[in-house]
């Protein structure tokens, strides 16, 4: 038998999706692939894309627009950080765009995006690639069944 559960809190989602840039670029996709699936709540995908499949049953396919307040957020002033060259090695060719993992305040690693640079100073942006960007959010569910409770 054929689960018609919708999805909604407490269930395990099967679903492909696509994600793209409301330029039509896409971003990360796994239509042509396996279904990738998640438990609602486990933190593995946006609230702002996860409030998006509450109803949805097996079957269904969408596009949403999400805008930049439910995907990534707007850019922040103060996730861009101007560090002394002397911090990078001398031996890194620098370039903007280029992406270099720095340690944060609790030991773990965040990325940061150099956007400026001279001989005494580094600009690093540490916001998220797609901040600020409207999202296009393709989803097709294959299958919603309860999630077992650990």
């Amino acid at each position: 038998m054929i689960s018609t559960v919708p999805v909604s809190e407490g269930t395990r989602v099967f679903l492909n999706f696509s994600v793209s840039l409301d330029d039509g670029s896409e971003v990360d996709t796994n239509f042509g692939g396996d279904s990738v699936n998640f438990v609602v709540g486990d933190g593995s995908l946006l609230p702002g894309f996860e409030r998006l499949l509450f109803g949805m049953s097996p079957g269904e396919r969408q596009m949403f627009v999400v805008p930049p307040e439910d995907a990534f957020g707007q850019p922040n002033d103060n996730n861009v950080q101007y560090l002394p060259r002397d911090q990078f090695e001398d031996d890194v060719e620098l370039e903007i765009g280029l992406v270099f993992s720095f340690a944060d305040a609790s030991g773990g690693e965040v990325p940061g995006m150099i956007i400026a640079f001279d001989d005494d100073e580094v600009t690093v942006d540490f916001n998220h690639p797609l901040s600020g960007r409207t999202i296009l959010f393709d989803v097709q569910i294959h299958r919603v069944e309860p999630a077992e409770l650990h």
